[in-house]
């Protein structure tokens, strides 16, 4: 008899959690905060939602929704986070997910004695532990530890992630301020585009180490990830077409005073938005080379420049972080964790141990974990086979050339997939996984 821990109630916590009630399987689920939602709960009083007031999806409502519960229709194209948040909930108590969910308890431990896997769960003051467990579902998500560069100096102005940013007046108020955000990804183009309004009185200058390509998020009058290409289109032609779409659609980035990408579209997780190069063709943003120095109030860049600031942000992403596991149940190198199918490490010992959701898929993460849920549970099931561990590695080292082999080497880069060829390689892996099942049985 299985019983598994979920570690997590943000969209792959609950989803998983749907997928192993459907299948009759039980398990204990722990959530550290006081309520469901995770990164898109606004304001999460655990401290780890990096969602701001002005926050809109880049995925289109098209593209995000659940299988097997649709986006309400009078949804926007692009919503905002409100709207997910309020989804998410209504997903929860359609399936009668809520009571089986543990709040304000945080799994600060999982280790393995034996063939088990137990767990240590904070309450309060108080600690217990819980298991013995078959199988750990680890849905903690991947954007809520800042990664923060190291640059010399020190700044005495207003200095913070981008996690902490909520509106123009928290956590501080930047009216009249001159303010550097340093990044060039989604959240740094959409906090400088709310930043650098002439109405705020501010300078806004954007820190880049390189260049990128700016995607608009309609084409043609529709959200550009509304009509994917099959999953059967090789992926080269893929991204030729796409590169030729997005410079048809916006030129060079350098007509609007951004560095020069020293790669073609769709060579990097893209950078979505279809405000911010019109703030920077207005003039309302400045853009500068890399950061380089610290001192007092003023910032060394690059080209030389020096200029004085009042606030530092930095839009620079997320670090791989499993405070409750030893480094050798998930050794992250690099910010990379190699994993089977994104899943289940190669290693025997640990196949008790099931990542869901810990990819950078395009174009969403919110449904990902609920196509990955179909592989967990049919091996929960018995109805599925896990591969032995030398081809798992094989797998595993081919998945990750076919899904990020043309982006440039970056910590950016080590977990990113197309969401539609894994779902089509995932579920081509569940039936050979079957006939595997079949022959062990026989």
């Amino acid at each position: 008899m299985h019983k598994v821990l979920i570690i997590g109630a943000g969209c792959s916590g609950f989803t998983t959690a749907k997928r192993l009630q459907d299948e009759g399987l039980a398990f204990d689920w722990f959530e550290m905060s006081d309520r469901i939602g995770g990164n898109w709960a606004f304001a999460n009083p655990n401290g780890r939602s990096a969602a701001y007031a002005s926050l809109h999806i880049d995925t289109s409502k098209w593209r995000l929704q659940f299988e097997d519960f649709p986006c309400p229709s009078d949804w926007p194209d692009f919503p905002h986070h409100s709207l997910i948040a309020a989804y998410f909930n209504a997903y929860v108590d359609h399936f009668g997910l809520r009571p089986l969910v543990q709040f304000n308890a945080e799994v600060t431990r999982v280790w393995q004695e034996g063939a088990d896997w137990f767990a240590t769960v904070k309450r309060g003051g108080e600690t217990s532990r819980h298991g013995p467990y078959s199988h750990v579902a680890i849905c903690n998500g991947h954007h809520w530890a800042p990664n923060i560069p190291e640059i010399p100096g020190t700044f005495t102005g207003a200095e913070f992630h981008a996690r902490d940013y909520r509106t123009p007046f928290d956590p501080i108020d930047m009216r009249g301020k001159t303010i550097v955000v340093v990044g060039l990804g989604n959240t740094a183009v959409d906090i400088a585009s709310e930043l650098g309004q002439r109405s705020l009185g501010t300078r806004l200058i954007v820190s880049a180490r390189r260049g990128v390509w700016v995607l608009p998020k309609y084409l043609n009058g529709k959200p550009m990830d509304k009509t994917p290409l099959p999953p059967w289109v090789p992926m080269w032609l893929k991204r030729r077409l796409g590169a030729m779409a997005v410079r048809r659609a916006v030129g060079n980035m350098e007509d609007y005073g951004l560095p020069t990408p020293d790669h073609q579209p769709l060579e990097a997780h893209p950078t979505v938005s279809s405000e911010f190069l019109l703030r920077c063709g207005n003039g309302d943003i400045e853009v500068k080379p890399i950061l380089t120095h610290k001192d007092g109030d003023h910032l060394l860049f690059a080209d030389g420049s020096r200029e004085r600031v009042d606030a530092l942000i930095y839009a620079t992403g997320y670090r791989l972080s499993f405070p409750f596991l030893a480094h050798e149940d998930a050794p992250v190198t690099n910010n990379h964790l190699p994993l089977f199918k994104r899943m289940v490490q190669a290693d025997p010992r640990l196949h008790g141990l099931w990542f869901m959701g810990l990819a950078q898929p395009l174009p969403t993460l919110v449904n990902f974990a609920e196509q990955q849920s179909k592989l967990f549970a049919a091996s929960l099931a018995g109805r599925y086979a896990l591969p032995s561990p030398a081809e798992m590695a094989q797998t595993l080292t081919a998945d990750e050339a076919l899904h990020k082999g043309h982006y440039y080497a970056s910590q950016r880069h080590t977990i990113q997939v197309d969401f539609d060829l894994y779902c089509h390689d995932l579920n081509a892996e569940i039936e050979r996984g079957s006939q595997r099942a079949l022959r062990r049985a026989a």
